[in-house]
């Protein structure tokens, strides 16, 4: 099978194209596995944090990739959830411990970065971490459904928000413009403010009906009672934090951050920033649960994610792309 392989790790500046493209032995599946025939991928900033070593793959080379969509080629010995040619997806959890909290679990695998994931034409996976998707959504559209949604979905959660109260999104990429029109859904009465780096950003985000957007460091017509943070940076941390009421929750989306404005938690003021019993939450990878609601969720609203896509040799480019910020939703790649 043809994959896109990461053989070592480094900055995309001094090496712009860190996967190649290679033949690899089709996987054949465990006892209690599936073989998946990979029809898309979405491209996540996981995959650059991978990458630039900030959550370093545990060996290498290794094929990234998470948000799969395919087909069920073979099934295992044991296995029994799954028919052969029914269309699943495959999240961020590869496996994990199966309790509520296995997100947290020491057994947590990620797929495509502790073992090889959906920048293939053929992945394997334990049963229990495919789920049927709803024929609603094309294979393109639904690929970003497996993370940046199903993350999205459990950070909303994790805000605690009641229907009426002001929401902020910091980063308006894959999972930003997911949240958006879920939220819109679960808070009607809520409005949305979007902060975003660039003009194509906010004016997207306009479109899906926010009621504000601006740059990261703007000041909202109004304090917010819960802020989701999805940048790679500290900067929208601190913006965030001053942008919040009294009470308030930020809730950061990011598996990393990057160390190049880390300088900036120097100027963290208790008063400005903390006070008032504001409280900083983090969200932990995510939970099979998590997945299996909001696909449930998005395919009543229908949730309606918007796509670039890229051929699979493409995935250098489509990776960069992400980094520069050029893009408006998500970035998949077409195997």
């Amino acid at each position: 099978m043809r994959a896109m392989s990461l053989q070592q790790l480094g900055s995309l500046d001094d090496n712009p194209q860190p996967l190649r493209l290679v033949e690899l032995p089709r996987p054949v599946p465990a006892d209690n596995e599936v073989l998946i025939r990979v029809a898309a991928c979405g491209v996540c900033h996981t995959e650059l944090d991978e990458i630039e070593g900030r959550t370093p793959p545990p060996r290498l080379p290794v094929v990234p990739g998470h948000e799969v969509i395919g087909y069920v080629e073979e099934v295992g010995d044991a296995a029994g959830k799954h028919k052969v040619g029914e269309r699943v997806g495959v999240g961020w959890i590869f496996r994990s411990s199966g309790a509520a909290d296995e997100n947290l679990s020491p057994e947590f695998l990620g797929t495509g970065r502790d073992v090889n994931g959906g920048y293939a034409e053929y992945m394997t996976v334990h049963e229990r971490y495919a789920y049927p998707i709803p024929a609603v959504f094309p294979d393109a559209e639904a690929a970003p459904l497996l993370c940046a949604g199903g993350v999205g979905f459990r950070a909303l959660r994790l805000t605690e928000l009641l229907d009426g109260q002001p929401l902020g999104l910091t980063g308006f990429g894959g999972s930003g413009h997911l949240v958006l029109q879920l939220a819109r859904h679960l808070y009607p009465a809520s409005e949305i403010y979007v902060f975003a780096r660039s003009a194509t950003e906010q004016a997207f985000a306009l479109e899906l009906g926010a009621a504000w957007s601006g740059d990261i460091e703007d000041q909202p017509p109004a304090l917010l009672r819960a802020i989701i943070d999805t940048t790679p940076a500290w900067r929208p941390v601190m913006a965030s934090l001053r942008n919040l009421q009294p009470g308030g929750r930020l809730v950061i989306n990011a598996i990393r951050k990057a160390n190049e404005d880390r300088h900036l938690l120097a100027e963290l003021s208790y008063e400005q920033h903390l006070w008032m019993e504001k409280e900083l939450k983090t969200v932990a990878n995510v939970t099979a649960s998590d997945i299996e609601q909001f696909l449930e969720v998005a395919a009543l609203i229908p949730i309606r994610p918007e796509v670039q896509t890229f051929a699979l040799a493409d995935a250098n480019a489509a990776l960069q792309d992400l980094r520069a910020g050029h893009l408006r939703g998500a970035n998949v790649l077409i195997i």
